[in-house]
């Protein structure tokens, strides 16, 4: 029942599973013992040891047999069965292989009576204490065996017929030294293979946690929303996650090595913030204006700290750092409304204070002026012309600050966008003097809800600006395309208002007007949005700054792409409406 329950095994021995690698081993362990049986024999004959022609013919036919059992337990491996039948017909061979060579080679004096215990070793590895005493029990059986027959066959040819019952006792002496020897490499060798075998496992544990500790730690960083990199002491960087390769447009291996400074100029400064020990209030957050090789110009929100050693000693420093143009943006936009708000209001009274006072000097002048040619002069009609003209344009200003100041609430409808782009260019094309190429692009069926009226006042404003600024001739560019608002973090909580968030979180229809005019620089760009901010030489400034609180009062936004030499772009991104052109 013991040797049953040692070998007992799965129905179908699974490739690769731990009984399959055990009858391999098994296997070779067998192939080993034949190759050191067939060397020693080789020996015994070299060194001349006396063996009859019956002995060493035995030898060598064990040796032949255990090279046979080797091939018949190697077929034996590609059976389903592999291990719940080879394991016990593998050990029971082995230990019979040896106390052939023991017989054939001198019996109780043999030199393979050592390979007893090395079947007993690998027994107790392979299986155990359990396998262990089993091999040893088989082979003192099959040793004290041999040791009655070699006895029997000296007691048959009368060897022993003067020597009396003492050799029987020194037999018995020599079996009993060779059992107690064999069970005690048994319990030592099954005693160390299963401490072997629990390190083992614990080493395997150990190294599968580290492995599933080391794999959380890689695709927590690798899932990181933020860049993050690694420096060591001197301030070159160690090591990248992807994150910052999309952010810096650098690859891991072009970032590697390199000074922290000449990846992101001006974060060297943040490293020294981290450190409370040099005496400086350590600074948590910084931004940082960044130009990536591919020309795109970003700000940076950049945070520094120290890294530490397993022994908490300074190793190097951790860098986090996220792209924020889209915040940056968000609060310029939002100190730019805060402004146009207050200039807007005053505005709005001083324009109530002033035009009372207009359309009274205004009328007070016409009157004068129609007195008749006795009554006013042709110099004084001039000058009176000259006020009546004047107050004309200042009257048109201050209705152009009131509509600015207080834009009437926009009346939304579905408003096909192409069909609007059409109706202002052909509005444009009595005005142009110049040679000026108009085209219209886009799909027909793209709807925005928008106030018609306000819709088509933004475009003219933008369409006239970019005739303006082609006074020699060029092309003008109308296009509407759909687009799919930004989601990322920091876009989601960008928006004109809270109200307006959920509309950017849909799809939107972005408006464009292009011209391949003068184009502007940087500076401009920055202030054109901004109320009585113009280049013009009879201009308001008051033009963009409305179309600006147009955009805004239908929850979009307005953007210009500008280059000295290379023409102007603006887009006027507006949400998409629902219902579809039938």
């Amino acid at each position: 029942m013991r040797f049953k329950k040692l070998f007992a095994e799965p129905e179908t021995t699974r490739p690769g599973s731990p009984e399959s690698k055990r009858a391999v081993r098994l296997v070779f362990a067998h192939l080993a013992l034949t190759v050191v049986s067939l060397g020693i024999a080789l020996a015994l004959e070299g060194f001349g040891r006396d063996l009859t022609k019956d002995e060493s013919a035995g030898l060598y036919w064990t040796v032949v047999a255990a090279f046979g059992t080797t091939i018949v337990s190697a077929l034996m491996l590609r059976g389903r069965h592999a291990s719940r039948s080879l394991l016990p017909f593998q050990l029971a061979t082995d230990v019979a292989i040896v106390t052939s060579l023991v017989y054939f080679s001198g019996g109780r004096e043999s030199i393979f009576t050592f390979l007893y215990v090395i079947v007993t070793l690998y027994a107790a590895v392979l299986f155990g204490r359990r396998g262990a005493m089993m091999s040893a029990s088989a082979s003192a059986g099959a040793y004290g065996v041999m040791l009655v027959t070699t006895q029997l066959d000296a007691l048959r040819q009368g060897g022993l017929a003067e020597a009396g019952a003492t050799p029987w006792a020194a037999t018995m002496a020599i079996w009993a030294v060779h059992v107690g020897a064999l069970y005690l490499v048994g319990v030592l060798a099954s005693f160390l293979a299963s401490e072997l075998q629990r390190t083992g496992r614990a080493l395997d544990q150990s190294a599968d946690d580290l492995r599933r500790l080391r794999d959380l730690h890689k695709r927590t960083v690798e899932s990181l929303m933020s860049g993050l990199l690694t420096l060591d002491p001197d301030g070159v960087i160690t090591w990248f996650n992807p994150e910052a390769e999309r952010i810096t447009g650098r690859s891991l291996g072009g970032a590697v090595g390199q000074p922290i400074d000449e990846l992101i100029p001006g974060a060297a400064g943040l490293l020294h913030s981290a450190c409370p020990a040099q005496g400086r209030a350590p600074v948590p957050r910084a931004r940082l204006a960044y130009r990536r090789e591919d020309g795109a110009e970003l700000h940076l929100g950049v945070a520094a700290s120290i890294l530490r050693g397993a022994e908490g000693e300074e190793a190097g420093h951790v860098v986090i750092f996220q792209d924020v143009t889209s915040v940056v943006a968000m609060e310029r936009d939002l100190r730019r409304s805060e402004r146009l708000a207050a200039v807007g209001e005053m505005a709005a009274k001083i324009a109530h204070e002033i035009r009372n006072p207009l359309a009274s000097i205004s009328g007070s002048i016409q009157l004068l002026r129609g007195g008749g040619a006795e009554v006013v002069d042709p110099e004084s009609g001039r000058l009176m012309d000259i006020v009546v003209r004047e107050t004309d344009r200042l009257n048109d200003l201050i209705t152009d600050f009131l509509l600015y100041s207080r834009p009437s609430p926009p009346e939304k409808k579905e408003v096909v966008v192409r069909s609007v782009l059409k109706e202002v260019t052909q509005l444009l094309q009595g005005t142009v003097t110049t040679d000026i190429r108009m085209d219209v692009e886009g799909p027909d069926d793209l709807l925005v809800s928008a106030d018609p009226a306000q819709l088509r006042q933004v475009l003219w404003n933008l369409a006239s600006n970019a005739l303006e600024a082609m006074p020699e001739g060029g092309d003008l560019a109308l296009s509407v395309a759909l687009e799919e608002a930004d989601r990322s973090q920091e876009s989601a909580a960008y928006g004109r208002n809270e109200s307006n968030k959920a509309d950017f979180c849909a799809q939107r229809v972005r408006i464009s007007v292009r011209d391949s005019g003068e184009g502007m620089s940087s500076e401009v760009r920055e202030q054109i949005f901004e109320p009585f901010f113009t280049t013009k030489k009879e201009g308001t400034g008051l033009g963009l700054a409305t179309v600006y609180r147009i955009a805004e009062s239908h929850g979009g936004e307005i953007e210009v792409e500008s280059k000295v030499g290379f023409g102007t772009a603006f887009h006027l991104l507006l949400p998409k409406a629902m219902q579809e052109v039938r």
